[in-house]
């Protein structure tokens, strides 16, 4: 179906929030793409967003009667800042929102599990997407893809711990089905890719990819977190460090139907999905040295 009104997609150049806005907008929807600074997305309305600043709110909320929320990244009380703004979302005319959470977070757990749980009183349809960890975290500017790059190495807390990566162009797609469908499902939906991999796993198939060696190197929970501190702030590394050990613990040892039943297409496998980043230029920084085999 094509919607009367306009999608908000917020995040609209990130990691889901690009994928997301492309297809709906390849789908026939319209789209206000809303960032930081308001970069444009090839074929929506860029418009200007911050979480922290209300005064964004009003532009970027006129005329949208669907929304996209990507919560504030690194923020350990989302709630504080998102539930503000969806009460003036809902007395601006939206009617349906799709959240952005983790597998790892349950509804009314920390961070944005409170968001989870105060959505459906907030607005008259929702979803909430509750991914595994994603296969993109490999690609890039994060850090296990920089400690790879750099060092050949991934470091985790995670032990033989078994996760069902995702893909971010299989979130998107889950996304628009439930921003677009005619019947939104009202309920949390866990997604997975077909399979799980422990980080030995993923380890292997760069390294067979790529043909450079790559190693999964284990650290305790207090090494983690502390090394992650160099990237977040102090609370948020102590939440992540916590989910590498629930991974260790087998808490998302698990694979779900989510997008094969939404998409009707399967889910990517991640060594599909790595090898098409490398042959598009995905590891630029890379490329020099690697090709795919």
């Amino acid at each position: 179906m094509t919607t009367n009104g306009i999608t908000l997609v917020i995040g609209a150049t990130g990691t889901t929030g690009r994928p997301t806005a492309a297809q709906l907008m390849a789908a026939g929807h319209r789209v206000k793409a809303a960032s930081r600074r308001a970069t444009p997305v090839a074929g929506a309305e860029a418009v200007p967003f911050d979480w922290y600043d209300a005064a964004t709110y009003a532009a970027a909320l006129d005329g949208v009667d669907r929304v996209y929320l990507i919560p504030p990244l690194g923020d350990t009380d989302p709630a504080a800042t998102m539930l503000p703004f969806l009460k003036q979302a809902s007395t601006a005319g939206v009617r349906r929102a799709v959240l952005l959470s983790s597998s790892a977070i349950a509804e009314g757990g920390p961070a944005v599990g409170m968001v989870h749980r105060a959505l459906p009183e907030l607005v008259e349809q929702w979803a909430v997407l509750r991914p595994s960890w994603f296969m993109q975290n490999f690609i890039g500017t994060h850090a296990h893809a920089r400690s790879i790059r750099d060092e050949g190495v991934i470091w985790t807390a995670t032990e033989n711990g078994r996760v069902g990566f995702v893909a971010a162009e299989d979130i998107a797609a889950v996304a628009v089905r439930a921003l677009t469908d005619e019947q939104t499902p009202n309920t949390d939906l866990v997604l997975t890719g077909p399979e799980t991999l422990g980080y030995d796993d993923i380890a292997t198939i760069i390294s067979e990819v790529t043909g450079r060696p790559v190693v999964h190197r284990r650290l305790s929970y207090e090494q983690m977190r502390d090394r992650l501190t160099a990237e977040v702030p102090v609370e948020f590394a102590a939440i992540l460090a916590g989910m590498d050990r629930s991974i260790a613990e087998g808490a998302e040892d698990r694979v779900t139907d989510t997008v094969q039943r939404l998409t009707g297409r399967p889910p990517y496998t991640f060594r599909a999905l790595f090898e098409r980043e490398m042959r598009c230029g995905s590891w630029s920084s890379m490329g020099a040295q690697m090709s795919v085999k």
